[in-house]
């Protein structure tokens, strides 16, 4: 804790930034503005004051664009916000620095931000900005319906002629006479938060999702699957996990909660229903898809937005092996496996060496199958507890979950990596015996591009890790087998043909070999031209952050949103505002491409 004295003097050191910052963007001063910030800074901006995500780095550059924005935007009030963490010293990325929350207003809305001071050497250690997060937090005139701004539509309680709560909730979810705003095609945590975001701000939004129940997406996954990553940054918008529940939820408690969350959230959401793809009419401006229910009858709708939710993992990434045909037994992707039991004292063989494949060689393990892990290229293993939880520490620190995400959301991508390369060698040390373990049956390890760690994997590929929560330990003590692919000749009837001459037997062989990225579902969803005028997706573009997630796309109307629960809760923020401002008619009024 600091001191009384230091607690002051941070905060002073704050405000008197922040009051400089103003002046020099209301006179405008560049040369005031210059000397604020650290040659080596960075400014991300989270439609506050560009209505994009972006992050711009270099002080000349920072200048450039805040004098470019502040004349449309007008910035205005900043001051530390009163009722959130307070201004301290911490450490980001190996830096000492004065970390302070503040708030701001501007010409569309409120805003708050980041604030991050580093003495210079070079200028009588005189404190200037390292990092700079603004983002915008609310519309002007549009606040959410909570708190005092909550629903106060009394008639269905009031008038006993008129239909009860119940009768407005069957009426407004089955969208008889109407069309919804907003279709969400995906109802796992990243559709629940951008939907739960959405009729919050009073935007019409239907979620709509293949399988029979809400929570499927999670519920029909392999037996033994619980969460990776603690329940404490796993929430979803709005309601937090009770406080009760275990440090790593199980997939059917998981599953549970999403009925309950689209309950008391009040989400629409159709079950059973198979999105099979739409046309823009640019126009009208609105989409025209087709919606397959499960009885088999088909429902045009006309939305003006489509938000795909459907995560990182969509399609099943098959990999080409000509031989694979000669097996003569039951091969599955990982998406269509399901419980081991049915593979009691048989041979497996399970091919990919990331999550899904350590998890569901372990749970054959565990219902008495003999299985071989075949590992394809060389994976990152990080031991679940404490090495992998590393890089949520701020999480369990004490700040309030809001502050915490601004927080998380204020680092930019250059500090990210600089924070994961440390995450990573502090990660290897700590498991330094594991992975010599591993490396002496022949386990090929490595630790990410340039030493950035299971994060930037996730982030840049979708996979290519394992959080070991015991299948390593089996690895390294002969319980599960482990080959390399390359030492596979081909396969035949009975398993695998290796290049010494010996067969492994199998009578199961599961594809732990990913998904393709989400560009291919766009593809054969909307086709070749939506397909190409929105571009890749996920994985860092020129702008230091995701390509086309959370944010306007090279298509109008059309929106993604994937990612961690921690991911999905920010970001569904700043997607729900951009889709309400352009329902409330502002982005185009603003002329921004």
């Amino acid at each position: 804790m600091l001191a009384k004295a230091e607690t002051e003097s941070v905060a002073t050191s704050v405000d008197h930034w922040l009051a400089q910052f103003e002046r020099a963007l209301a006179e405008p001063d560049t040369v005031l503005l210059r000397t604020l910030f650290h040659a080596d800074s960075h400014w991300r901006d989270v439609l506050a004051l560009t209505w994009h995500i972006r992050t711009i780095s270099g002080s000349d550059a920072i200048v450039r664009e805040l004098n470019a924005q502040v004349g449309r935007a007008r910035p205005a009030g900043f001051r530390t916000a009163p009722h959130r963490t307070a201004p301290r010293r911490v450490t980001r990325a190996g830096t000492t620095a004065i970390e302070a929350i503040f708030q701001f207003e501007t010409a569309d809305g409120r805003g708050s931000g980041v604030l991050r001071l580093t003495p210079d050497a070079n200028n009588g250690n005189a404190l200037k900005a390292w990092t700079l997060l603004t983002s915008l937090d609310e519309l002007t005139g549009v606040g959410e319906q909570a708190g005092r701004s909550r629903l106060q539509d009394k008639s269905y309680s009031r008038d006993f002629r008129g239909p009860n709560w119940l009768d407005l909730r069957k009426a407004a979810g089955e969208y008889v006479d109407r069309d919804p705003a907003v279709l969400v095609v995906g109802g796992g945590q990243a559709g629940l938060s951008i939907a739960a975001r959405l009729t919050q701000l009073q935007v019409d939004t239907l979620v709509v999702d293949r399988e029979a129940r809400i929570g499927d997406n999670w519920r029909k996954r392999y037996h033994a699957l619980v969460l990776h990553n603690q329940t404490h940054a796993n929430h979803l918008p709005y309601m937090h996990f009770p406080p009760n529940w275990p440090t790593y939820i199980p997939k059917d408690k998981l599953a549970a909660w999403f009925e309950a969350y689209v309950e008391s959230m009040e989400l629409n959401y159709w079950t059973g229903t198979e999105f099979e793809g739409g046309t823009y009419d640019e126009q009208e401006e609105r989409w025209s898809v087709t919606l397959r229910r499960a009885d088999g009858t088909t429902r045009e709708m006309y939305p003006r937005h489509v938000v795909l939710a459907t995560g990182v993992s969509g399609i099943p990434s098959l990999p080409d092996i000509p031989t694979l045909r000669n097996f003569g037994g039951t091969i599955l992707h990982s998406s269509q496996y399901d419980d081991g039991e049915a593979w009691r004292g048989k041979k497996a063989l399970v091919i990919g060496s990331g999550t899904s494949g350590h998890d569901i060689a372990q749970d054959l393990y565990s219902n008495g199958a003999k299985v071989t892990l075949v590992q394809r290229s060389s994976t990152m293993i990080v031991n679940v507890e404490p090495s992998a939880q590393l890089p949520y520490a701020l999480y369990s620190e004490g700040p309030p979950l809001e502050d915490c995400d601004l927080i998380t959301a204020s680092i930019p991508l250059a500090l990210a990596r600089k924070s994961h390369i440390l995450l990573t060698e502090q990660a290897k040390n700590l498991d330094r015996k594991l992975l010599d373990a591993l490396e002496r049956v022949g386990f090929k390890l490595d630790f990410g591009e340039d030493g950035t760690g299971w994060q930037f994997k996730y982030l840049t590929r979708g996979g290519g890790y394992y959080f070991n929560v015991g299948c390593s330990d089996l690895i390294v003590e002969g319980e599960i087998g482990l080959v390399q692919f390359s030492d596979i000749a081909g396969f035949v009837a009975e398993g695998a043909a290796m290049r010494s001459g010996d067969t492994l037997a199998a009578d199961l062989i599961v594809l732990a070999t990913g998904y393709q990225g989400q560009e291919h579902q766009v593809r054969e969803l909307f086709g070749d031209d939506v397909a190409d005028r929105v571009g890749p997706i996920w994985g860092f573009g020129d702008d230091q952050e995701l390509r086309n997630m959370f944010m306007r796309t090279g298509q109008p109307g059309l929106w993604f949103i994937a990612g961690s629960f921690a991911q999905c809760r920010i970001y569904s923020k700043y997607l729900g505002l951009q889709i309400k401002a352009c329902e409330a008619g502002l982005l185009p009024a603003l002329g921004i491409d």
